[in-house]
């Protein structure tokens, strides 16, 4: 199965973006993040992707996940 492209938008103070990561990581799950505390266009390239301000936000090759929803991610993996 071909890796699908992953971008999650987070902060470093969210335990949500943390959990999200580490689950990520834990299924060998490659993604990009990115801090939109610190970086004001990711952060509005968010919000123009969810309509949210709120983190995690993912964004699996068009399709938006906002926060740590583990049933969604699972399905987008078939896991």
């Amino acid at each position: 199965m071909a890796q699908k492209k992953i971008l999650i938008y987070s902060t470093p103070t969210c335990p949500f973006c943390h959990q999200t990561k580490d689950y990520l990581s834990e299924k060998k799950i490659a993604f990009t993040d990115f801090d939109v505390a610190s970086d004001s266009a990711k952060a509005q390239e968010m919000i123009d992707k969810s309509g949210q301000m709120g983190v995690p936000v993912l964004d699996i090759e068009g399709k938006i996940i906002v926060g740590f929803d583990k049933a969604a991610i699972d399905k987008e993996f078939g896991l």
